[in-house]
């Protein structure tokens, strides 16, 4: 007989036949007749076959229930094979809850930078509270497995499926940009953090970590590149797509013959030809500004004196002793270089301490004279007053989820401010200089005018350092305020057509009004192409590396001399779960994908 000529039983559509529950002692079972009795299943859902298995191995025992007896014996039957079926049931809900349990602390471990032997911890706490609370749920917490190395799995888990989503996003971004630095951890590994920043078809923004790349051996440009190429390409980035690079602005980055940035744009122009933008982190920008106002020889005095107390144990203890004696709360911080406000938090401690500060160093031997020098407290007091201006606007560039035009108006803004303290300042007026205004209370005669000239110096600063967002006024007043543009003919050609119909579009100028600028173009879906491919690429714009100096300060969290041994892949993945913020893992999939396992704990009394 030929193969399609045979009888294929699976497809006669055979039905399971209620009679055959009280003739034969069966029921139906996942398609398939099981025996009430010992819980054998016929393979073949056929009447005969299952006569046949009854009258061999049950009919005599059976045959002699008849009428109620038999419909009560059927029924006492059913339940306990429904008791059982609930029993594995719930012993698999049980097992999957544990597994679960053991993924979100595993992720509560992580977010915490906590060792992976912190779970065993945590378990004992747990059972210690399960004992007290609820003993008769001991076994259930005993189950859930948080060892150490589960829980460096459960994590590796975790940051592969972030990864795995972030690969399927990378394909929907129509605009892509790309933020990047480099520092080096407590091994002396260089360290290159990679963070992108994409939008898709609906304007959607998708701001995530991407890696963190160790570079053990040289990093000169053409490693750091090739580094970056190799990362962007493992999620399947679309070149073409790339629109900017944000780095930390060092030589190996922004060369202009073999830096990274000039390596990354002429990779992608030579796939789309469109203008490439780099920037030089806006944050890092903005400190070294700060240091175009030369004022050593006020630093020099404040960081000496500062170092003198706080270096010494005994000196600390005895200047906390008489701060407290004289109600003061607040002590002296130590001056860090590198962090962008310890400046201004060591100014102005000192500014507010430096009565005590001066009675404390006649105490030991060490006079501070400068600060008897009415001249010298003025070029303090303006110190602690600019570089306080300077820290608000440097909070103000802080932060996740910020679209590059905030960035352009903080600085645009700081800019007009520094042109109003320079005509104010010329003219003897110390009004937004409130340390200034109250040293000068006695000498009302003071020059300002030195003042004046240092705040000139700034504001060139800041004009030489952010000449990129003069560079994109012209697309960035477009993006912020479309309706108010004035000449479509200064527009590039492209747009010029749909500005003029979106301004004469009332609804979408009410809709401008209620939403925010991040939202507004979502509106303008699908008919408006160009404006919305211009709100994409700016949309996508890095214009600080904030995220890395975030990752590297959790990355040292993380890698310490106490856990220096950490491997590259097991850090990458911590920071993979720590930095995630548009994406979370998918536990429950995890878990269903998972063969359930329970912990070895024996809990048996000892």
């Amino acid at each position: 007989m030929s193969l399609s000529k045979r009888r294929k039983v699976d497809k006669e559509c055979r039905i399971f036949k209620e009679k055959w529950t009280t003739s034969y002692l069966f029921t139906e079972m996942h398609g398939k007749p099981s025996c009430l009795v010992c819980l054998q299943q016929v393979s073949v859902l056929k009447e005969y076959n299952i006569r046949r298995h009854y009258e061999t191995h049950h009919s005599e025992k059976y045959d002699g229930l008849q009428g109620q007896l038999r419909r009560d014996k059927i029924n006492e039957l059913l339940a306990g094979l429904r008791k059982q079926q609930s029993t594995f049931i719930q012993s698999r809900e049980v097992s999957e809850a544990a597994v679960k349990a053991s993924y979100l602390i595993a992720s509560e471990i992580a977010l915490a930078s906590k060792p992976y032997s912190d779970g065993d911890f945590v378990k004992r706490c747990m059972m210690k509270a399960a004992e007290l609370v609820c003993p008769e749920k001991r076994q259930a917490f005993a189950n859930i497995s948080l060892t150490r190395n589960t829980i460096a799995e459960r994590i590796s888990e975790l940051s592969a499926d972030l990864d795995s989503q972030l690969k399927q996003r990378v394909k929907s971004f129509i605009a892509f940009s790309v933020a990047i630095d480099e520092s080096t951890d407590i091994t002396d590994v260089a360290q290159l953090a990679i963070f992108i920043r994409g939008v898709d078809e609906t304007l959607t923004v998708t701001e995530e970590f991407l890696e963190l790349v160790p570079m053990m051996d040289t990093t000169t440009a053409e490693d750091i590149f090739g580094s970056v190429v190799a990362a962007l390409d493992r999620v399947g980035v679309d070149w073409s797509r790339a629109v900017s690079l944000a780095t930390d602005g060092a030589p190996s980055m922004v060369g202009k013959k073999a830096g990274v940035a000039t390596k990354f744009k002429d990779k992608v122009q030579a796939l789309n030809g469109d203008r490439f933008w780099t920037f030089h982190c806006i944050l890092h920008q903005e400190a070294l500004c700060c240091k175009s106002l030369k004022m050593d020889h006020v630093m020099e005095v404040v960081v000496r004196t500062v170092n003198f107390i706080r270096s010494r144990g005994l000196n600390h203890r005895q200047f906390d002793k008489l701060l407290s004696d004289s109600n003061i709360t607040h002590s002296l911080p130590y001056h860090t270089e590198v962090r962008w406000l310890s400046r201004g938090a060591v100014l102005r401690h000192f500014f507010d301490l430096r009565e005590e500060i001066g009675q404390f160093m006649e105490k030991k031997g060490k006079p501070v004279l400068e600060l008897q020098s009415q001249e010298w407290l003025r070029d303090l007091a303006f110190l602690v007053d600019i570089t306080e201006h300077l820290n608000n606007l440097n909070k103000m560039l802080q932060g996740r989820k910020k679209v590059v035009t905030q960035f352009s108006d903080n600085i645009h803004a700081f800019k007009l401010k520094l042109t109003l303290w320079e005509m104010q300042l010329a003219n003897g007026n110390p009004a937004h200089f409130p340390c200034l205004r109250d040293v000068c209370v006695t000498r009302p005669d003071a020059d300002m005018k030195r003042y004046k000239d240092k705040i000139a110096g700034l504001l060139r600063e800041f004009e030489k350092r952010f000449q990129v967002f003069g560079e994109l006024e012209t697309e960035f007043s477009v993006f912020r305020s479309p309706f108010t543009v004035n000449k479509a003919s200064d527009l590039p050609v492209e747009i010029q057509l749909e500005i003029i119909d979106l301004q004469c579009d009332a609804d979408l100028k009410g809709k401008f009004a209620s939403v925010g600028l991040d939202r507004f173009y979502q509106y303008l879906l699908p008919g408006y192409p160009k404006l919305t491919a211009l709100a994409a690429k700016i949309l996508c714009m890095f214009g600080t590396t904030y995220l890395c100096e975030q990752i590297f300060s959790v990355m040292n969290i993380n890698k310490t001399k106490m856990r220096s041994r950490l491997t590259n892949k097991h850090l990458n993945d911590i920071l993979k779960v720590t930095a995630s913020q548009d994406m979370t893992p998918g536990v429950d999939a995890l878990v269903q994908a998972k063969r359930c396992q329970v912990s070895g704990t024996n809990t048996s009394p000892d």
